[in-house]
């Protein structure tokens, strides 16, 4: 199995971070840029991958106490590993823009609540 690459920029009691983490179970490569907000306010994140390739990705928030699938992917499978883990995978052969989103709820530092996560997907 390949590394996934993630670059995610977090707000963590009010302060911007800048976190990269390789994840040595992704099946295959890709990058991951995401916005975290606190518990409460909504995020987006982006996911660059090739056709039919498979991604992982975490929820890299404090204290995720639950998650859940809001909306699918209409060009690939999205699949719930745990409350703070995902996978995409692309369709085979396709290639252009996805997306989906996640609920999630959480207690941290200086909020808690429920936030949706919109990733945007493309598909090389």
């Amino acid at each position: 199995m390949r590394v996934c690459k993630i670059a995610a920029v977090g707000l963590i009691a009010g302060a911007p971070a800048l976190m990269a983490t390789p994840l040595a179970e992704a099946a295959s490569d890709c990058s991951i840029l995401a916005t975290l907000a606190d518990w409460g306010q909504n995020s987006t994140g982006y996911i660059d991958l090739n056709s039919g390739a498979s991604c992982q990705f975490p929820i890299r928030k404090h204290g995720v106490s639950g998650s859940e699938i809001l909306q699918k992917p209409e060009h690939g499978k999205l699949k719930k590993l745990n409350a703070a883990m995902y996978e995409y995978t692309a369709k085979s052969r396709y290639k252009g823009s996805d997306s989906f989103a996640i609920k999630a709820t959480g207690q941290g530092p200086t909020a808690s609540g429920s936030s949706i996560i919109t990733i945007q997907v493309t598909t090389k």
